[in-house]
């Protein structure tokens, strides 16, 4: 059970400092407000009220620091989510949603339970910038009405009949809404390349929140659409799990989605804040810390959440230390939202408009999607067919055909690198001595005997590599197994099936070079005595000297 114990418990009661907590409390109160546009702004492009992202980065950010595996994770709403959570609100509303996510809270822990942590390994990269691009790229599509201050009753959900209501709505942009949406973003863009060190979301939502009051500005606000901001979490309550007939796969299938890419998501930004602090998280506790912050973050009416890289960058480069930060950073929301929710209610939407297509332009990583373009022509399907389904299909199917994709790519090109090598002729053949594989000597092979050597994973990508062996009639076949790395069922019913075969036809099967692992699974699955140990050999010397002695001949 030490797997699963959060790094909160180790850190927080093994001597925290007074030093420690100074730095935590630095670096948290900064990550909150840094993530305070920045949730408002996903839960706004999640097709629900800016509230719920607020109540997601409370309590989930909470949780995922409190119960997680990594020292530095911050968790929250991140824009992984948006274009999911949009498609789901759009068909189920947020109720559907709410059963999804807990759904996926499930899923999550029980990943975790069953120790599958170390999968994310798994997960090829050109899949996940794939869909992580076509993410940003419908991110960035849903900001073009707020941005421009389009005059539009209803913003079409697919990709294509989005971009042509826009271009019909564009003559009714809003002049106002335009120059404060653009001058947040080239503010956005001076901060980041002139003074890093300040938070650009937070600096760009005070300022053109100021300018808008100031100037008094007729662009829309988070009050104007969505009303007063409450002051207070709401009321923990447990949200009805009535599916409605007909809809129990589809909810399967959400949620499945939501877990898969709440694990991935976390999982990255761990593995990247380990690179940044030179530590280790531990996987499998911080997918259940994810379930459980996903769990309570319904349980209090907020959306999906999972570790963001931002933010957890934020996080150590503001001189986090423990998990205490990131529930400092949770306090730090509940402090504004308690004490500042009238001010909050006055940020414009085009100034989240602008912060929202600068998160789609830094999540795109558009220099390594191309620069993908130079890699094998199966990586780059896999790229352009995650990419394409995430837009034009929805995220759900994207990550299912794309694992397909990739697992069936990944198949092939284990197939390929296992070989058939035939090591015969009697007028000698080159076999590596027992004591140095590197050293070579001059074998001379008895009549009437076929020396093969199988390289390479035997699984059924390669199973009918002995299919070729079945044309030729010697009276002993050698079949060399030094350099067969694994050998699943297939492998082994094809083993088999030669073995028959040579029965059939009168010829004996020896096997050399096997390793234990590999003899091993013959014995579990019967072949080693079905062949017999006598037939079976540690080196091909040995295999060498019983084909001698079964043919009556000796060579040199």
């Amino acid at each position: 059970m030490r797997e699963f114990i959060p790094k909160s418990f180790l850190y927080l009661t093994r001597g925290y400092s007074g030093k420690a907590f100074g730095k935590d409390l630095f670096a948290g109160i900064t990550v909150g407000i840094i993530a305070l546009p920045l949730c408002m702004a996903f839960a706004i492009a999640s097709g629900v009220g800016p509230e719920r992202g607020i109540y997601t980065a409370i309590v989930a950010g909470f949780c995922v620091s409190a119960f997680g595996g990594s020292r530095v994770q911050i968790g929250g709403p991140t824009g992984a989510f948006v274009v999911l959570i949009f498609d789901i609100v759009a068909r189920n509303g947020y109720g559907g949603l709410a059963v999804c996510t807990l759904i996926a809270a499930v899923i999550l822990i029980g990943m975790g339970v069953a120790k599958l942590g170390s999968w994310i390994k798994y997960v090829p990269h050109p899949l996940v910038v794939g869909f992580t691009s076509g993410i940003a790229l419908l991110i960035f599509s849903g900001q073009i009405k707020d941005f421009f201050g389009l005059q539009m009753e209803e913003v079409p959900a697919e990709f294509v009949e989005k971009w042509i209501a826009y271009i019909r709505a564009f003559s009714t942009l809003h002049a106002p809404t335009l120059i404060l949406s653009s001058a947040t973003l080239a503010l956005i863009l001076f901060i980041r390349r002139f003074v890093p060190r300040v938070p650009w979301g937070i600096a760009a939502i005070v300022l053109a929140t100021g300018a808008s009051i100031l100037f008094e500005l007729p662009v829309e606000t988070i009050q104007s659409r969505y009303g007063d901001l409450p002051s207070f979490l709401p009321i923990p309550s447990f949200p009805s799990l009535e599916i409605p007939a007909g809809k129990l796969q589809e909810y399967l299938f959400d949620g499945l989605a939501i877990a898969f890419l709440g694990g991935l998501e976390s999982l990255l930004s761990a593995v990247i804040a380990d690179g940044m602090i030179g530590g280790r998280h531990k996987s499998n506790c911080e997918l259940v810390g994810q379930g459980i912050a996903n769990f309570a973050s319904v349980v209090f009416g907020g959306i999906p959440a999972t570790g963001a890289i931002a933010r957890t960058a934020s996080n150590v480069k503001t001189g986090a230390q423990t998990p205490m930060a990131g529930m400092i950073h949770a306090f730090v929301l509940l402090a504004i939202l308690f004490f500042l929710s009238p001010v909050v209610s006055q940020i414009p939407l085009a100034s989240l408009a602008a912060i929202l297509i600068m998160v789609s332009w830094t999540m795109s990583e558009a220099h390594y999607f191309v620069r993908l373009f130079r890699a094998p022509l199966g990586d780059i399907a896999i790229l352009l067919t995650a990419f394409l389904l995430t837009v034009f299909v929805d995220i759900t199917f994207a990550i299912a055909i794309g694992m397909v994709l990739a697992s069936l790519l990944f198949m092939k090109r284990m197939g390929d690198s296992a070989e058939m090598r035939h090591l015969f002729h009697e007028d000698g053949s080159d076999f590596p001595e027992q004591s140095d594989p590197d050293a070579i000597e001059k074998r001379q092979v008895p009549p009437g005997v076929e020396v093969y050597e199988i390289s390479g994973p035997f699984f059924f990508g390669a199973a009918d590599l002995l299919q070729d062996l079945i044309v030729k009639q010697p009276k002993i076949y050698i079949l060399r197994m030094r350099k067969v790395s694994l050998i699943d069922a297939s492998g082994m019913h094809a083993l088999k099936e030669f073995y028959l075969h040579c029965q059939k036809v009168g010829a004996k099967l020896l096997l050399s070079g096997i390793h234990k692992a590999t003899a091993k699974d013959l014995q579990k699955f019967g072949l080693y005595d079905q062949i017999g140990k006598e037939s079976i050999f540690p080196h091909i010397d040995a295999a060498l000297a019983k084909a001698e002695q079964l043919t009556g001949t000796r060579t040199v």
